[in-house]
């Protein structure tokens, strides 16, 4: 499990994400992990960078660790929570591409399209992301080419 003992993990949606997010906080809660949610905290149209800025601050610093945020199509949150540069975020749509972020990108935030997976989806993609491991070695010098800002 990656997430950190005393750490909780970080959490973020705008509308079109909101049902997902509970889905999924109500997931890791039943694991007894703790998380920090950042909002929204309704249906009603919002602006996701609102939410994603201050969920990849709290990854960036080490308050939380990881991070998920949820859109309609994932995409926007993910380039949001991608413009920083302690975030390494991965639009994930099923389990293998969670496990392959984590193992391959050392991605820190996941980011789900909550329009296009179902609650139950979501929660088989966080387990995924949440149980693999980084693998180091090769993908070490690939990540290190990652420019940064």
């Amino acid at each position: 499990m990656i997430t950190k003992e005393n750490t909780p993990v970080a959490i973020c949606c705008d509308h079109a994400g909101y049902e997902t997010k509970l889905a999924v906080i109500d997931y890791l809660k039943s694991l007894g992990i703790a998380v920090r949610d950042f909002g929204t905290t309704g249906t009603e149209s919002c602006d996701y960078p609102d939410f994603a800025h201050p969920c990849a601050l709290a990854v960036e610093s080490g308050e939380c660790y990881p991070g998920i945020g949820i859109c309609g199509s994932g995409e926007g949150i993910n380039m949001t929570l991608n413009k920083h540069q302690g975030i390494r975020s991965a639009l994930c749509w099923k389990p293998e591409i969670a496990r392959l972020a984590r193992q391959h990108n050392d991605a820190n935030v996941l980011a789900l399209p909550g329009r296009f997976v179902s609650n139950e989806e979501a929660i088989e993609i966080v387990k995924a992301f949440l149980s693999t491991d980084f693998e180091g070695g090769r993908h070490c010098r690939r990540i290190a080419k990652i420019p940064v800002r």
